[in-house]
């Protein structure tokens, strides 16, 4: 739904949930998406035209994610899409912009082993953040891992991709456990009562949503500590953080390309202007950053070509560039994926990440996870402060 219609604007759908699972996380991206179309029109828009953004609520819901797809592209007068954060709802869009010709920026770490010349994918592959979530976690705590995961895609594939990568260091998955994506306290009890007894060194966690909040509570109120035991994910970031409290989020890590505590020039001003847009107590996080800086990619693209047509932008983004708050990143023109940077964060007292292990510079996105270790990158990671 958009407010005015201006005939001379750039209109663009935008697809975050606000209600459902996902909404804690997904109305980040929604603003991260938001601050970045105010700021390009703050400036001028593209060329002296808007970017006019139309908003719809798939209330995660992978059905209404294609129903709304199509929408936008048949009847609003969209070509460009910003949205879709669990890897079911991207399945669920990709057949409509092929079918349609639409292009969807995707600002979400995934478990890889996709390519679509019709999205353009801004979040994490697995060579981008599992391989350096499970060398760090391994060295630091032992090789015995707990898989626990939200039943759909995301996490069946994650958690193939960190069971080769553990066998591969010769640890050992001690458990692999589902539920489901609406899981309530209740619903981890048998999986606390069973990591009690097995004592693993560490659990893998790819629960998603308001689930992870209920996961790191039961975690909190079992007893179990972090320090000898943490939970580390890929998905966790600083607004499940929030929304679970610092008691029962500190100690545990994530790897991601960007975390709110980057000491940067960029970074500081797009906190700043963050929390000045949407209230000086909300946090950014890896999935608002990537939802914010892809759209500056398309607008800086469009300048270039003067249209969103599809067949005509696309490759004006192949190779694009932008000065992100994670630092510069590129879209690859082999697999349309992006150059994004590894870190591994450690959530602290005040309930923010402090850094770990940081790439030294940006990494070329490897989709198809064609090698496992460190050494074959192009990049290697460095503990911070060493």
């Amino acid at each position: 739904m958009a407010a005015g219609r201006d005939s001379d604007a750039v209109r663009v759908g935008v697809l975050f949930s606000q209600t459902g699972a996902t909404a804690v996380i997904e109305s980040t991206q929604l603003n991260g998406t938001v601050l970045a179309i105010e700021e390009i029109n703050a400036a001028g828009g593209i060329d002296g035209r808007a970017l006019e953004p139309v908003i719809h609520d798939p209330g995660s819901r992978p059905s209404r994610f294609s129903v709304l797809a199509d929408r936008l592209l048949t009847e609003d007068g969209v070509n460009v899409i910003f949205g879709c954060y669990m890897s079911s709802t991207r399945k669920a869009v990709l057949p409509v912009v092929e079918r349609r010709n639409g292009l969807l920026f995707y600002p979400t770490l995934y478990e890889g082993f996709e390519y679509s010349p019709n999205i353009i994918y801004t979040g994490a592959p697995p060579n981008q953040n599992s391989v350096q979530l499970a060398d760090y976690l391994i060295n630091e705590f032992g090789a015995r891992f707990y898989l626990v995961g939200s039943d759909y895609i995301y996490a069946y594939e994650s958690n193939r991709i960190m069971s080769d990568l553990i066998r591969e260091r010769n640890g050992a998955v001690v458990a692999e456990k589902y539920v489901t994506l609406d899981a309530r306290a209740g619903g981890f009890d048998a999986i606390i009562k069973d990591i009690k007894r097995t004592r693993p060194d560490v659990i893998f966690s790819t629960v998603v949503g308001k689930a992870t909040t209920h996961f790191y509570r039961a975690y909190a109120e079992a007893g179990l500590e972090p320090d000898m035991m943490p939970i580390g994910s890929l998905s966790t970031s600083e607004a499940e953080v929030q929304d679970m409290g610092v008691a029962a989020a500190c100690g545990h890590v994530t790897a991601a390309p960007y975390f709110q505590t980057i000491d940067t020039e960029v970074n500081r001003r797009f906190v700043k202007a963050y929390k000045a847009r949407f209230g000086a107590d909300k946090a950014t996080n890896m999935c608002c950053e990537a939802a914010y800086f892809q759209v500056h990619l398309m607008a800086n693209a469009m300048r270039k070509v003067g249209t969103d047509n599809t067949d005509i932008l696309r490759p004006a983004l192949m190779g694009a560039e932008y000065g992100a708050p994670q630092g510069q990143v590129r879209i690859d023109p082999d697999n349309n994926h992006t150059y994004l940077w590894p870190r591994v964060g450690r959530v602290d007292d005040e309930g923010l990440f402090a850094m770990v292990r940081g790439a030294l510079r940006a990494v070329k996105p490897d989709p198809y996870l064609v090698t496992h270790s460190l050494d074959d990158w192009s990049a290697k990671l460095a503990t911070v402060g060493s």
